[in-house]
């Protein structure tokens, strides 16, 4: 049996972890490597080209280029080889992911396509099923897409009002609905499309072939960003759908669409890395290019701290989002060593860790956002026209923040999900709690200027893992059912535990960069290191000092904020001379190498 992983979804805040059980992306091995750059030169030699034909919706291109995808095996990494696929794990897979990333709107249609689209009749489809579509998905003989979000269910899909009836004999479901912002919908053959049968209040799967007899479309949405993925409006109208057509069983529609949503939203934040890659090589190719002044851009101070903050936002996602990635795979294998099948192993190995795959997905997002933001600046005014690089990366990337649920939903999962695991006891969150609140008056500032480096940066992570432990059941006692209706404090308690995820990995990746050798200079990487912890201080303390202020009074009030003070508290470094070492680094460098 493989080992059972070291640690549960959300465990994190109450366990100290070991850099040496953490993975990190220098470990990727030479196979994983060759697909990644199998995927980047797929990017680089048919995609980009094509970038500007693609937002103007160049007729039957976008399909074209994902069935060329699929020749090469692309579309089919993770798919079993039983269905054509090349079987890669969780972990491979993300990484191809992030390489497939640069893409723009072709990686939303190749992301819909093998994520959304794909994944439900890989991981809920009978045999007879994927015998008959997964094989056509794998190769890109047939595209995919997922029809989930009506005009009145957006964020709240189970109001969808989509709706199946079995005819007399029993053979078919009669369909009718309308989905809308349905990516792919152009030219998907397949759909996953969700509705209520009969008089059901949750949700049903069905797959549908789009050539069926009463489905229509509107016309190509004309959307802010991605404008080159098809998104459209489909119409099912006494549609006829045989009933070995049903996905999973009856009623389980909400919990496909909510399983399928956590492996979006960890996929999500490895795919944004190669949107981070490409607009981090742009902004520092025309920094030192542009002259102003006499001096190139990237000689002036400003401009560095802007790429010093691109390159450690990047790096402590990579760091975040494969340490989360490879703990899924370790449990993915754990459960499929204890007898679950391919998709149940699947399903349930991701959705343990519900919190890191939302926290994640906002951390990624709001990151890329920073990223391509600086990118426009740094490029001045021709940042603001279209004929630079900072146009298309600017808009396509603000829609991460909306897909896989918006940012806002993921910070209510992220706390949510971690109380839930406390309150069910999968993970002892409430007894970490109490001995925190019970020794809340001894609590001590950590003085990182003296002892190990290691030791002291993990001894503030420590303390700031007790801030956030601290409020967790304070919150939970004070609001008890109504806070899911405190959305602003669970808002800010999310933002800790996200900061406090991401800070820590940064320091197990940058710890086991120096102690296994990866990094014969693991300078750079402190730097980073250092501004990333005095920013998440900051950080962590506003959004715990705004909690306590939204609900405590009194001794309760003056006895938490002290507390947050001294275990937010961090020694000043210069974070000036941190930010232009990174940044000196990418720019002799030209292109991001850390």
């Amino acid at each position: 049996m493989e080992k059972k992983p070291v640690i549960r979804g959300g465990e994190f805040l109450i366990k100290e972890v070991d850099f040496t059980d953490v993975f990190i992306p220098e470990e990727f091995d030479e196979e994983q490597n060759m697909i990644a750059e199998t995927c980047s030169d797929f990017v680089e030699t048919e995609i980009v080209p094509h970038f500007q034909a693609l937002d103007e919706h160049e007729e039957g291109l976008m399909p074209s280029l994902l069935k060329k995808a699929g020749e090469l095996g692309l579309l089919g990494i993770s798919i079993p080889e039983e269905y054509a696929g090349f079987g890669q794990s969780f972990l491979t897979n993300m990484r191809a992911n992030e390489a497939m990333g640069s893409a723009y709107s072709f990686s939303v249609a190749f992301m819909a396509h093998t994520g959304i689209g794909t994944l439900p009749l890989a991981y809920y489809g009978t045999d007879e099923q994927k015998d008959k579509y997964l094989t056509d998905l794998a190769t890109g003989d047939k595209l995919a897409a997922y029809c989930l979000t009506e005009p009145g269910a957006g964020s709240d899909a189970n109001a969808g009002t989509s709706k199946a009836v079995l005819t007399e004999d029993g053979k078919h479901y009669i369909l009718n609905g309308q989905k809308m912002w349905i990516t792919n919908g152009g030219f998907a053959e397949v759909l996953t499309v969700f509705a209520k049968i009969d008089n059901d209040r949750v949700l049903s799967a069905f797959l549908v072939e789009a050539d069926s007899e009463g489905i229509s479309m509107n016309p190509e949405e004309h959307k802010m960003g991605i404008k080159g993925s098809s998104t459209r409006q489909i119409f099912f109208n006494d549609v006829k759908v045989p009933v070995e057509n049903l996905l999973g069983r009856r009623g389980t529609g909400f919990r496909i669409a909510l399983n399928i949503l956590h492996i979006g939203r960890i996929k999500l934040g490895a795919t944004v890395i190669g949107s981070m890659r490409r607009a981090i090589n742009h902004s520092v190719t025309y920094a030192n290019e542009r002259k102003q002044f006499g001096s190139f851009l990237s000689e002036f101070g400003a401009i560095k701290h802007k790429m010093g903050e691109q390159i450690i936002k990047m790096f402590a996602t990579e760091s975040a989002v494969y340490r989360a990635s490879k703990d899924m795979e370790d449990n993915i294998n754990y459960l499929i060593s204890d007898g679950k099948t391919y998709g149940e192993a699947n399903i349930d190995g991701v959705a343990e860790f519900e919190p890191e795959c939302a926290l994640l997905k906002v951390y990624g997002s709001e990151a890329l956002d920073y990223i391509v933001d600086e990118m426009v600046q740094i490029f001045g005014g021709m940042g603001f026209s279209s004929e630079a690089p900072a146009d298309r990366s600017y808009r396509d990337s603000r829609i991460n923040r909306i897909f896989e649920g918006t940012n806002e939903i993921n910070r209510l999962i992220t706390v949510d999900s971690t109380l839930k695991k406390g309150l069910k006891h999968k993970i002892d969150l409430f007894e970490a709690a109490k001995e925190v609140l019970e020794n809340i008056a001894d609590v001590e500032m950590v003085n990182m200027q003296d002892g190990d480096y290691y030791e002291t940066k993990h001894a503030f992570v420590k303390n700031l893992k007790k801030a956030a432990l601290m409020l967790l059941p304070v919150i939970q006692d004070t609001f008890k059912r109504k806070l899911m209706f405190e959305e602003e404090i669970l808002m800010n308690v999310s933002d800790m535990i996200m900061n406090i995820y991401v800070l820590e990995s940064t320091l197990l990746r940058v710890e086991k960069l120096e102690k296994n050798g990866h990094k014969s200079d693991v300078s750079y990487y402190k730097s980073m290191l250092d501004v990333l912890t005095q920013d998440t201080a900051g950080n962590v303390y506003k959004s715990g000092f705004d909690t306590i202020g939204s609900f405590a009074e009194g001794d309760q009030k003056v006895m938490l904020c002290d507390a947050m003070g001294t275990l937010t508290r961090a020694h000043s470094v210069n974070v000036k001379e941190a930010r232009r070492k990174i940044a000196d680094k990418l720019i002799d460098d030209g292109v991001y190498k850390f």
